[in-house]
């Protein structure tokens, strides 16, 4: 009896996987990232107050989460991307890649004002995003 309970167990185990069927459901392997689209304009053409906007978020406080989708992510991360700095997929979290974007921002920031006007946290909080929606990035080297 013990030789065909063994045998049975052998023959469902193949035919699972032959079948494609797995042990782990599908919601726990799935990793898809929903990709947002970017498109960065902005206002008031031509002036030292025009501001870079991609729809998102219109603020300047709410620094992105690193652990859920925001709008002001995602409105970073689309105007790091169209500034030249890669945050990885727009997808509204503001992980790794899109911090490590922000560090390299803050520090071109420093250098272009030739001061320290931002920590290089790689945080996208009350005291960068004013920088990052600028066209002129130091507009006054006494500000």
């Amino acid at each position: 009896m013990q030789f065909r309970s063994k045998i049975a167990m052998t023959v469902g185990a193949a035919a699972l996987s032959l079948s494609g069927a797995s042990a782990v459901p599908a919601a726990a392997t799935d990793v898809s990232v929903q990709a947002f689209s970017c498109n960065v304009t902005y206002t008031r053409e031509g002036t030292d107050d025009s501001k870079y906007y991609a729809g998102y978020y219109s603020g300047e406080t709410i620094q992105p989460s690193s652990t859920s989708v925001t709008a002001a992510g995602k409105e970073a991360q689309c105007i790091l991307k169209y500034k030249g700095y890669n945050p990885g997929t727009i997808d509204g979290v503001f992980g790794s890649n899109s911090q490590t974007a922000a560090k390299n921002f803050q520090a071109s920031v420093n250098r272009l004002c030739k001061r320290q006007v931002l920590a290089v946290d790689g945080k996208i909080g009350p005291a960068t995003w004013p920088y990052l929606r600028q066209v002129y990035v130091c507009w006054d080297e006494n500000n």
